[in-house]
């Protein structure tokens, strides 16, 4: 069945497109993507495709970009595609059951984490906030829970401790486009026995806001950089300096003893960075952004900006 194996695709975000690419130049046949509509984006808030949709029509595939596919028109328009299976990766939208039963084969998700650990919107900047060594892709049969569906495959990762969400985010998005593609014709055979999600070991990872992205500098210092490592590309964690925003791309806590000086306080500059006291220990900050201005380095914002040991931040 894999040689006449009709898909369709379901993404929106750039997490989708290495599997979508990869799925395009197999032996199965895309008959269809499905992604999010355009948004307003940028200055001038034009419209702005979805990453999905450019890969998919620089592939020449057809494009769906329903509002939702809990309409009864939506519905039927999928099912008139007659899909075996349905692939599903960062897609942003419900299926309901109507649609999970529309194709025979199911629905499969690409999922960025070892479910059942990190079900939810953010499993990325979730593991990373709580230190996780190891991550990897799920590929899971949808049902109508939130990543509460059987496991059909998975493959680890190692998050490294200088990681960034975004350089995890380009790892598992190459890694779920390579699991997908090799799953496809196992589960096609029914070589594949999904096994069911331990609940007791379930954890959630909720959607990431740019209200928590605000450093808590008496938290303790490897807290705060695991933050700062798990909001970098987005929201980028930020602080405050008497009237402006600084935006910290990435720092990292330094082992240290007791410290003389308040939750906040900047205690060196250097070089290197620039040394804040935390709840407990240092954050050196090593990259950071005036809003409207370019990421810099430590060492070339301070030859620009009027900072010194002594001033707190927050």
């Amino acid at each position: 069945m894999n040689d006449a194996l009709r898909i369709v695709f379901a993404g929106t975000s750039e997490f989708a497109v290495p599997a979508l690419r990869r799925l395009s130049r197999g032996s199965q046949r895309l008959i269809g993507v499905y992604t999010q509509p355009d948004r307003p984006a940028g200055r001038g808030r034009r419209l702005r495709p979805s990453p999905v949709k450019v890969a998919a029509q620089a592939s020449k595939l057809p494009v769906y970009q329903p509002q939702s596919l809990g309409s009864r028109p939506a519905q039927a328009e999928l099912a008139a595609l007659a899909p075996h299976l349905m692939v599903v990766a960062a897609y942003g939208l419900m299926l309901p059951p109507e649609v999970l039963a529309i194709p025979p084969l199911g629905c499969l998700n690409i999922h960025a984490s070892l479910l059942p650990r990190w079900r939810g919107a953010a499993p990325i900047q979730r593991a990373i906030i709580a230190g996780d060594s190891r991550t990897g892709i799920s590929i899971m049969r949808m049902d109508a829970g939130l990543d509460t569906g059987a496991v059909l495959t998975q493959r680890d990762c190692a998050i490294a401790a200088g990681d960034t969400a975004g350089e995890v985010h380009d790892r598992l998005a190459a890694l779920g486009a390579e699991l997908i593609a090799a799953t496809l014709p196992c589960w096609a055979a029914g070589t594949i026995e999904a096994r069911a999600q331990d609940p007791a070991r379930a954890t959630y990872a909720a959607k990431l806001c740019k209200e928590e992205a605000i450093i808590d500098w008496r938290r303790p210092a490897a807290e705060i950089a695991r933050r700062i490592r798990a909001f970098n590309p987005w929201p980028v964690a930020y602080t405050h300096h008497h009237v402006r925003t600084l935006r910290v791309w990435f720092g990292r806590a330094l082992a240290a003893g007791p410290i003389a000086a308040g939750a906040g306080e900047v205690v060196a500059l250097s070089d290197a960075g620039i040394d804040v006291a935390t709840g407990e220990g240092l954050v050196r900050i090593e990259e950071l952004q005036i809003p409207g201005r370019e990421r810099q380095h430590a060492k070339q914002f301070l030859n620009g900006y009027a900072l010194t040991p002594g001033d707190l931040l927050g």
